[in-house]
């Protein structure tokens, strides 16, 4: 056959394909409509905001480890087991607790208007939405369905919602800090069954009910315009107040010394990697409650107003120490940054930078001043929890109120010394005494009748022998505390 024979047989296949199927590749090429590409935006979003609310709540749950470091370090050799267990339980216990009760009364729709507490999906029953497609009766479909809440919405925040399973996780972490906070203040004496109680009321009942009042779009708090953006009143006001509370009823730790001279901490470089690790689980804490990364501005704000408070809180306590001592100490320095990032929690979001900083550098020093307080007092905190968690949290929570940027802040209301009044600072006062009230009378009410029942307190032997022994058999210092001269 000639070439031109060819090429007018290859013209002609060429076009008979063209026309089979030139229309399905004319229509597969059609340019996208506005809605699809606006469902598929939305879609992309949710996606990424998905993400990183769980990357975020992967860090937060991270911080249990750096909080069993921290007091494993900071308690005696004789109690390195007990807080360890005490502190890795405290997640298996409240996950179940959150799963069964206290997601519900946290998140779920508001009961009878009142503000006070949820009434629905208890055991996430209404996470998941099973429904069957036309005449496809035994085929599911899943639909996930999102909770309205006022969490991480503050500030310009993303109009795009999270699923209830996303927010479930990531709330859970929360809570779990909230119950490793009380374990610290409460060290090397409490009844390890006493322990597994009241982290399952707190998990069920005391966290879930603040959290309503201030995240829940019914909650009475959150419709007066209080603010606390990730938790300084919510999550450490109430650990710490808890705490204090248990360590008053405990009493004093056996063999501790007199007071003003409590014992030395067993491992320092425990408790070092510890207090890195939290401000390293931070960056999940404040900036992940955003829950969207649709506002980069305000992420990139919360994530340096964070970490302008741990460094002033580490250094003003570092330089006040040293003017008392005449030493540069690690243990206050660590409790330092700490209580700058306590205490920049509740406002990561709501004021300046300069702000943040003015905010950790007064945690520093409050936080040396309420332990020596705590001390004076006679209750036996050995991690200096309440300083920390209590005391700064409430004073993060009041900053907002002498702080708060007009503009960022969720009804537009500047603090006082922005010149917008007394307006929000009232409305952080109530709310906080409404908080710290309604925890302090639960926990009474909880530890008393746990030392009523003989839960409290572990055995008067474990004292003699040590909490590691008498409770788990076990060492965590085999050289320096060997369990067989105690038998």
């Amino acid at each position: 056959m000639s070439r031109h024979w060819k090429r007018l047989l290859a013209l002609a296949i060429g076009t008979l394909v063209l026309a089979v199927f030139g229309t399905s590749v004319v229509e597969a090429a059609a340019p996208p409509t506005l809605e699809s590409l606006s469902a598929q935006t939305t879609q992309l979003q949710l996606s990424i905001d998905t993400t990183w609310v769980l990357i975020a709540g992967f860090l937060v749950f991270f911080m249990q480890t750096g909080f069993a470091l921290l007091e494993a370090g900071l308690v005696r050799q004789s109690a390195v087991v007990n807080t360890l267990l005490e502190n890795f339980i405290d997640a298996a216990v409240t996950i179940l607790a959150w799963w069964a009760v206290g997601f519900a009364i946290a998140f779920g729709t508001d009961a009878g208007g009142l503000g006070l507490i949820g009434s629905d999906n208890f055991f996430l029953s209404e996470a998941i939405t099973f429904t069957a497609p036309s005449g496809q009766s035994t085929t599911n479909q899943f639909i996930f369905n999102s909770i309205p809440t006022t969490y991480g919405m503050g500030a310009g925040g993303s109009s795009v919602g999270i699923n209830t399973l996303t927010l479930f996780f990531f709330q859970f972490a929360f809570a779990a800090t909230a119950s490793t906070i009380t374990t610290g203040a409460m060290a090397e004496r409490t009844d390890f069954l006493g322990d597994l109680i009241y982290t399952t009321f707190m998990g069920a009942f005391s966290y879930p009910i603040i959290v309503h009042w201030v995240w829940n779009n019914g909650g009475w708090l959150a419709k007066m315009g209080y603010h606390d953006f990730a938790g300084s009143s919510v999550v450490h006001t109430v650990g710490g107040v808890t705490a204090i509370v248990g360590a008053y009823l405990l009493g004093p730790r056996a063999n501790r010394g007199p007071w003003g001279q409590p014992p030395l901490p067993c491992n320092l470089s425990l408790a070092t990697l510890g207090a890195m690790i939290l401000w390293f689980g931070w960056y999940g804490f404040n900036p992940g409650s955003t829950l969207s990364t649709g506002n980069t501005g305000l992420m990139a704000l919360v994530t340096v107003n964070t970490t302008l408070a741990a460094g002033a809180g580490a250094i003003s306590t570092l330089l006040y120490v040293y003017i008392r001592t005449g030493k540069w100490h690690l243990f206050c320095t660590l409790n330092g940054s700490l209580a700058g990032l306590v205490a920049i929690t509740a406002g990561c979001a709501f004021v300046a930078p300069w702000a943040a900083v003015l905010i950790g550098l007064t945690a520093g020093i409050l936080v040396i001043v309420v332990v020596d307080l705590i001390e004076s007092a006679k209750i036996d905190d050995p991690v200096g929890a309440f300083g920390v968690h209590g005391s700064c949290g409430m004073m993060g929570t009041l900053a907002i109120g002498f702080l708060g940027q007009p503009q960022l802040t969720l009804n537009q209301k500047g603090g006082l010394l922005l010149g917008g009044g007394l307006d929000l600072l009232f409305t952080q006062l109530i709310g906080l005494l409404a908080i710290i009230l309604f925890t302090g009378a639960f926990s009474f009410i909880l530890f008393g009748l746990l030392k009523s029942l003989g839960h409290l307190r572990v055995h008067p032997k474990a004292d003699k022998i040590g909490i590691d022994v008498f409770e788990h058999g076990a060492t965590a210092w085999p050289d320096v505390y060997p369990i067989k001269k105690l038998e």
